[in-house]
């Protein structure tokens, strides 16, 4: 069964074009976001030290972190539930092949799993586009609630983001993977017709 892995970093379009593709090839679309807080659940109960550092922290204490250490540790958070992300696709029980996203999907992990460069793709987005469309989701303000600095906390958060997108980028170049940027000039139905393009689906 083929999985086709779509990295990157937040509010770059991963889900959108993971959706757009799952429903025009029938494909199983299996959404690493969906577990996150399981995994860091089962992570702190197993000992690992971001999970339960993460999972004892309240929105204060989360945001006004400095961006540069979110970013690192959000990279060491990732590797931690790397094992369940897998476990869980392993499990998927489906006729179709698979179409999976998350920034879970670390260039330097997939690269150790033997993944294929036709079978991963990274979509990040420019500040601009990131900055711009978060300020839209309406979640946000509930995930900032408790922050005394709400501005600050969303830059920090912002600053992480961006940092995290760049990061995926140079691993990108460095394990010869490739990475998409939206800038949102390309629709978002022409970006996922460039990722269909890349993992040679069919028309």
């Amino acid at each position: 069964m083929n999985i086709y892995y779509i990295g990157g970093s937040p509010c770059s379009g991963k889900s959108t074009v993971a959706e757009i593709l799952s429903q025009k090839y029938g494909l199983h679309y299996f959404k690493v976001d969906d577990f996150l807080d399981n995994y860091t659940e089962r992570g702190a109960l197993a000992g690992y030290s971001i999970c339960k550092k993460i999972a004892g922290m309240n929105a204060e204490e989360i945001w006004m972190r400095d961006p540069l250490l979110q970013c690192r540790e959000e990279f060491e958070f990732y590797k931690e539930v790397f094992e369940y992300v897998l476990a869980d696709l392993a499990q998927v029980n489906c006729k179709n092949s698979i179409i999976t996203e998350g920034a879970a999907y670390v260039p330097e992990l997939i690269k150790k799993l033997g993944v294929s460069n036709n079978r991963y793709i990274s979509i990040t987005p420019t500040k601009e586009f990131q900055i711009f469309h978060y300020k839209k989701r309406e979640f946000v303000p509930h995930v900032l609630e408790g922050c005394a600095d709400k501005e600050k906390a969303f830059c920090n958060w912002m600053d992480r983001d961006i940092l995290f997108a760049q990061e995926v980028r140079r691993q990108c170049d460095k394990e010869n993977y490739v990475s998409i940027v939206n800038d949102g000039i390309i629709k978002i139905d022409g970006l996922a017709d460039r990722v269909a393009i890349h993992f040679g689906m069919s028309n």
